[in-house]
Parts: structure tokens; sequence; C-alpha cells
């Protein structure tokens, strides 16, 4: 989480800004950014594409359900080809706006649509590097490493999925979330329920639809879409669904998972403080206390991904009664000073997109 918005994210999305850049400037094309954020996303995407030339970008977040350092990185950067949008809703309801748009671009009028979520390939394909490089400072490939991944979308642990598959020795994925557990009751009871989502202090992990895990579903059935469409349909219609009991025992051979409520997690930043002097964020705090309840074997290396750096979420630090006062960087020092521009917007996929085609084009409509 060392970059320049303190998220793990700014790993992928940086190669991606610099990636586009390259791309559209010899094809001589613009297209328009529509990503939901959680938190980190949204200000490591406009970190990384903010210079992009030929990019609109359009960053839709929860409105009031991330934290204040993560709405100011992302509200504060200007730009007439930087557009943030607070909507009425959760992060599923954003994120469903952004497939959806993916779904029937016509009110783009003709520019391409673009992802920076996980559900872009690049993403994924770039967080693939760091468990390579993690398990070559272990020993590996000459011996297994486990992982325990602070989990929403499943795009960070399936990025860990894919490693393993190119040949890295992966003993174990640890799926670690918090109270919006989707994740966990499949993995502990091959349960795929959609539940009420709750606002918890780790909240880049208030997620019940993880795009991502649609994609382990569709290696789990042989690679068969049509399978999956038929599941990811009577999920949306409020069914859920479970999976033949050998496509579930296969995945639970590899994945382990935990739900940690924010009390745990409290606990967890309190006590890692007080044995290492080491604060954390709450959701690696999550990743730390799924990897002491879950590991397989202690033989084998444990690493923790780290997720964001503990400034960006002051409530839970608070709460954990870690004493030592967390300063922002020197980069984000006055952050709290600066202006900040953002469009509340109904939970309205209309007005969303009426939004981005009158704004798009550095602010002529497109």
């Amino acid at each position: 989480f060392h970059g320049p918005t303190l998220a793990f994210k700014d790993f992928a999305l940086q190669l991606l800004g610099r990636l586009l850049d390259y791309v559209l400037e010899k094809r001589g094309e613009r297209v328009v950014i529509v990503g939901a954020t959680s938190g980190d996303t949204g200000s490591a995407a406009i970190e990384g594409c903010k210079h992009c030339e030929n990019v609109d970008i359009f960053i839709l977040h929860p409105h009031n359900r991330v934290s204040e350092v993560q709405r100011r990185q992302m509200t504060t950067i200007f730009g007439e080809n930087i557009h943030n949008i607070a909507i009425e809703g959760n992060f599923d309801d954003c994120q469903e706006m952004v497939k959806n748009s993916f779904a029937d671009q016509s009110f783009l009028k003709g520019t391409r649509l673009v992802a920076v979520n996980s559900i872009n390939w690049a993403r994924i394909m770039a967080q693939i590097v760091y468990y390579f490089h993690a398990a070559l400072q272990l020993g590996g490939p000459a011996r297994s490493v486990a992982f325990s991944v602070p989990t929403g979308n499943f795009g960070d642990i399936f990025a860990g999925y894919l490693a393993r598959n190119m040949g890295l020795p992966i003993n174990q994925l640890i799926v670690a979330t918090n109270r919006n557990d989707i994740l966990h009751r499949f993995m502990s009871g091959n349960q795929y329920v959609k539940e009420a989502l709750h606002a918890t202090l780790s909240p880049s992990m208030d997620i019940m639809v993880s795009s991502n895990f649609e994609r382990l579903l569709f290696d789990l059935h042989g690679r068969n879409g049509a399978a999956i469409v038929g599941l990811m349909d009577s999920f949306k219609q409020g069914g859920g669904f479970s999976v033949e009991q050998e496509r579930w025992t296969e995945a639970r051979k590899l994945f382990d998972s935990l739900a940690v409520d924010d009390a745990q997690t409290c606990e967890t930043i309190a006590e890692v403080y007080e044995q290492c002097g080491e604060v954390l964020d709450p959701h690696t705090a999550i990743g730390v206390k799924a990897a002491r309840e879950c590991r397989r074997s202690l033989d084998i290396p444990m690493v923790i991904l780290g997720t964001a750096h503990p400034v960006k979420f002051p409530d839970a630090v608070e709460k954990a009664g870690v004493g030592k006062a967390l300063e922002l960087p020197a980069h984000l020092s006055d952050l709290f000073e600066r202006n900040e521009r953002c469009t509340v917007l109904p939970n309205e996929l209309k007005a969303v997109q009426a939004f981005v085609s009158q704004h798009g084009n550095r602010g002529k409509p497109l």
C-alpha cells in the first residue's frame, strides 16, 4: 500500500494509466472510464489516469459510506476530465450501474467505456506479480507459500488463484472478509445467498456482489459460460445458489475463509500494535485474524496482504485504542485543507448516464 494513494490498488492502476495513455495515443482514440469504488479504487484510478490526455474519468462511490480520507483523495483532485459522483446507495448499487453501462453503451454516442475496477483484466494481471515476488522472498518456488487476503470484490485473491494455476506453489488462499460475509458463507458452507449490506469499519469490503467470484465459478464449472449465466440469474432474482458438491470440494482444496466483525477487527489492531508496534488498517487486520484462525500448517510461510495505510481509517484505529498518532505522508499533509468537488446523484442509472453524457470529452457533451 506504499503507492501515491496509500492503497494496494496503486500497483495495478499506475500501470493501467500508462498503458491506456500509450495505446490510445497510438490509436488516436478517446475513451470514458466509469468506475465504482468502495473507497480505494477511485482515488487510485484518478491518480493513475489523471494525466491521460485521451480519457474522461467518472468515479462512483456510495454517498457517506467511505472514510473522509478516502473521499477527499478523490474529490480534491481537479481536472476537466475528472468527475466524482456520490450515489445515494451502497457500493453494490454503484457496481451494478457500471456493469449495466457496459452492457448498453448507447448513451455514450460512439465513445467506448473502459473499466478500472478489478473486472479489468489488466488489474488482475498486475496483481499476480506480487504473489510471485512475495513467494520468491520466502524460498519459492522450492517451497510452498500460503496467503491471507482481505477480500471484497475477489480480484486480489483471484490473482493469487491464477498465480497458483501458473505454477506458483501456493498451498492455501484464505478469504478474509468482514460482516458482509457472502464469500465466507460460500467457502465454509456452499451457500451463495445475498443478504442485507452492513456498513462496517472496513468499508472497502462492504460488498455483497463480488464480480471476480464469477470468474472462479467459471473455472469450477469447466469454463461453461451458460452454466454461470444460470447461476447468476438465480442469484440476481434473490434465490442464491449452491454448486455441486464435487465442485465445492475442489474449491476447498485451496480456499479457506473467515468473517471478522468490527469488535474482532479492533481487537486484532490492538493486539498487533502491542506485539510489534505496527498499526494496521482494519482490512489488513482482518487478514491477520483470518491467517491466525485458518492457517493449515506452521511449516509453510503465511503472507498477509496489506490493504491500505491505517491513516485512511482513523475511526477503526481510535476504536482499537491505539495511542499512536497517525500522520498523513508529506504529499497528502494538506488533504483536509483542500477544496472538494463532487456531485451527489440519486441511485438511478439514467441520471448517472445522463451526467456522463453531458460532462464527457473534457466538459463538452458527448
